[in-house]
């Protein structure tokens, strides 16, 4: 049996519903793949995090993809990276894409 003979199991058989761009005239676009994609890139919440930490210049600890870790307080912060500063050592700006996670301490 091939497609145009295999019943039609969502409504009227007398349509042709072969539609590999997954629309429904009905509704629109099928939201079903955009569900399914997995979580947001970015939820807002790491902003306000980060903010907090400047604010209360709260000690943290920043575990990069090498796995060394640095410790400093988050002065400045931007889209692509942080502002470590430390006592006794050099400042440091570190790009997130580096950072595995930090954490206080």
């Amino acid at each position: 049996m091939n497609d145009r003979n295999r019943p039609y199991f969502g409504g009227n058989n007398n349509h042709n519903h072969h539609h590999q761009d997954r629309y429904n005239h009905h509704r629109g676009p099928d939201r079903r793949e955009e569900r399914h994609s997995g979580p947001p890139e970015s939820t807002g919440k790491e902003v306000e995090y980060i903010k907090q930490l400047i604010e209360n210049h709260t000690p943290v600890r920043v575990r990069l993809d090498d796995n060394s870790e640095v410790s400093g307080v988050i002065e400045y912060y931007d889209r692509s990276f942080i502002r470590l500063t430390r006592e006794s050592q050099p400042n440091l700006l570190i790009f997130k894409d580096k950072i595995k996670y930090l954490y206080e301490g």
